[in-house]
């Protein structure tokens, strides 16, 4: 499988421009809408789970939806691509529009569940701003905004379906659990192979949707990234638990995982989507950097290099809590340790045994020495890759060079 559309092809086939009229009167209500989002985006998912109770249980993370990062990613997904239709001038966001197609893609939405998101979205948005503010002219050019957003996702999706060679949504498959490597960290790493062998190739960095049926009869998704070499009809993915927090709930997908799923067990795993663009990947320098379990990625293309490309220059830093808490520290290590040119260095906030590689406290990337022609791919939590991506920036890396995952529905923190 290929990655695919890339931001560039995105933005030359874009029909996403707004009569004049309409661009009027976006651009004077935007600030209202703005100020309401919250509200709008919480009536919007009230109303479709109540008229769609199956969409909570089986195709939305209720862990997101109870900490309201759902509602918050689509707000602003929504307000950043009106803001850019307003003001062509900006940058265009392609990037994100690319994150969110292969997300779909990997979950399996289709065309038809775009106008189940719009009446109930809109309903929202007449329900709290007033029928006396919302006039049918208000109401047409934020019902041309959405349309312009969801047509690009929709044709992007299409294409991801026909590049998979698979109907559109159809992506998942039965699959068994033929290995599983339990990691010091309390991460799991499972390998699966598709019971009908079906499972197309893979690139570095892309992911897979599993599907799990839970005790109370829900099926929830969860996406993780790959961590072998592809080549031999088999995924692994790698499933960190995710305990109970003041901020948030245990995950459910991840505790169910860890705790229950053994070798011989079956599970709806999706084909590999992802869109980190690592088609040149081993041509020049990289840098890799990763926080907890946003490692899996990094991982991922270390295989890949270690096999393809072993005298490709890279640099790796990551951070984590402790070395106990380190996710696949021994297979990084090992795989770091077959390039001809690897290097890697470790930020713990509470240290074990000091040794040269190991950075005590936050991730700090002023001292680090990079080659002025390395691409760098971040992945962690939304508040590390920002905190990150704006020290590399500040050290006049290119915005084009930088290449970020977030294991959260907040691609648009990005821009």
């Amino acid at each position: 499988m290929t990655i695919a559309p890339l931001p560039d092809q995105l933005i030359a086939t874009r029909t996403d421009e707004l009569e004049p009229h309409h661009a009027e009167l976006i651009a004077a209500t935007l600030p209202l809408v703005g100020a309401n989002i919250d509200a709008i985006t919480t009536e919007f998912y009230r109303r479709l789970f109540a008229d769609h109770p199956e969409l909570l249980r089986n195709l939305f993370n209720r862990g997101n939806q109870a900490q309201g990062s759902q509602q918050r990613a689509l707000a602003a997904s929504i307000a950043t691509f009106a803001t850019h239709l307003i003001d062509p001038a900006l940058e265009h966001p392609a990037v994100l529009l690319g994150r969110i197609g292969h997300k779909h893609a990997s979950l399996g939405v289709t065309a038809d569940q775009y106008p189940i998101v719009h009446t109930h979205l809109f309903a929202a948005i007449v329900e709290v701003l007033g029928a006396e503010t919302v006039t049918p002219e208000i109401a047409a050019a934020w019902d041309r905004v959405y349309w312009l957003m969801a047509d690009t996702l929709i044709d992007l999706e299409r294409r991801l379906y026909e590049e998979a060679g698979v109907a559109a949504g159809d992506v998942f498959r039965r699959a068994r659990v033929v290995d599983r490597t339990d990691d010091p960290s309390g991460t799991v790493a499972l390998t699966v192979v598709d019971t009908a062998g079906t499972f197309s190739n893979f690139v570095p960095g892309q992911y897979v949707s599993v599907g799990v049926t839970l005790p109370d009869g829900a099926r929830q998704i969860r996406q993780y990234s790959l961590i072998n070499t592809p080549g031999d009809g088999k995924l692994t993915f790698a499933v960190r638990p995710v305990a109970a927090t003041a901020n948030g709930p245990e995950g459910e997908v991840s505790t169910q995982i860890a705790e229950n799923v053994a070798v011989g067990d079956l599970l709806d795993v999706s084909i590999p989507f992802g869109d980190l663009p690592v088609g040149s990947i081993g041509s020049r320098p990289l840098v890799l950097i990763s926080a907890g379990i946003g490692i899996t990625p990094m991982v991922g293309i270390l295989e890949h290099l270690a096999v393809h490309a072993p005298q490709c220059p890279v640099r790796v830093l990551h951070a984590d809590r402790s070395p106990e808490t380190h996710p696949l520290q021994a297979r990084q290590r090992e795989l770091i340790g077959q390039l001809a040119a690897g290097s890697l260095d470790v930020w713990y906030e509470n240290p074990g045994a000091e040794e040269p590689s190991i950075h005590r406290g936050l991730m700090q990337v002023d001292t680090i020495a990079f080659d002025d022609n390395a691409d760098y791919f971040l992945c962690g939590n939304s508040g590390f890759v920002q905190a990150v991506r704006d020290q590399l920036l500040a050290r006049g890396v290119a915005d084009d060079r930088l290449h970020c995952e977030l294991f959260s529905p907040n691609d648009w923190l990005l821009g």
